[in-house]
């Protein structure tokens, strides 16, 4: 499978969980947590995670994994498309950025009934991209033509620092939270947010794969131009 064919995922994962949450969140009956029955299920206090209980479970966690799985590809296959990274950063990288997909997977197989794993995937999504968006945008700064796409995603590092830390002030680990409040809401912000980077991510590095060391569509770049005249015969 090509670099560019896998970098995909990274957009594919992120458009299949937003579409499952938000399917499913329409059709959820509620769900029961602990012999505590919550229901209506609502997007705005409870959490996505609540859709992995219920009858909604079997597609909720099915989306969860298959999410983590095309973010862990995409990530591999986004990194591999940059080739001015050296193998020691892209290694790196890959390493700090696949913490969001393995935290994804990991709350599909554990759902809110086994609290402590789920949990710590979910603090492993949230909170890692704090540190890899940064040392990410790091290292895309120093690559002519992903400078200001590497401004941005440490610009990304401290927002997400910021609503992450705004989630939990509002985030009570009850089944009572689970119907009060605006912590699902607050839930979804974060998730579209770390999410639409990796699928940035991902978008970026197959249209520049697609464009070749130039960094533009077709070959056209300056050095491309720049060897396409220096072969024409100079006129008399």
């Amino acid at each position: 499978m090509s670099p560019r064919t896998m970098a995909a995922g990274a957009v594919a994962g992120p458009i299949l969980f937003t579409v499952a949450w938000l399917i499913l969140g329409f059709v959820s009956p509620g769900f029961t947590l602990f012999d505590v029955r919550v229901e209506p299920y609502s997007a705005i206090s409870a959490q996505i995670s609540g859709l992995g209980l219920g009858p909604t479970a079997p597609y909720m966690n099915a989306a969860f994994v298959l999410t983590g799985l095309l973010l862990g590809v995409g990530v591999v296959g986004s990194l591999r498309c940059i080739t001015a990274l050296t193998p020691r950063s892209r290694r790196t990288l890959t390493a700090l950025l696949s913490l969001v997909a393995i935290g994804c997977a990991a709350d599909g197989i554990f759902t809110l009934e086994s609290f402590k794993p789920h949990l710590l995937g979910a603090m492993l999504a949230f909170c890692s991209p704090v540190i890899s968006f940064w040392v990410t945008g790091s290292a895309l700064r120093r690559i002519p033509g992903w400078r200001r796409f590497g401004t941005w995603l440490r610009f990304a590092a401290p927002v997400t620092l910021g609503l992450v830390a705004i989630y939990l002030a509002t985030f009570d680990p009850t089944v009572e939270g689970s119907t009060t409040g605006v912590s699902g809401l607050l839930e979804r912000i974060v998730v579209v947010e770390i999410l639409g980077w990796f699928a940035a991510l991902g978008w970026l590095a197959r249209r520049r794969a697609f464009s070749g060391p130039t960094g533009v569509e077709g070959g056209r770049g300056p050095a491309m131009q720049y060897a396409r005249t220096a072969k024409r015969p100079r006129g008399l």
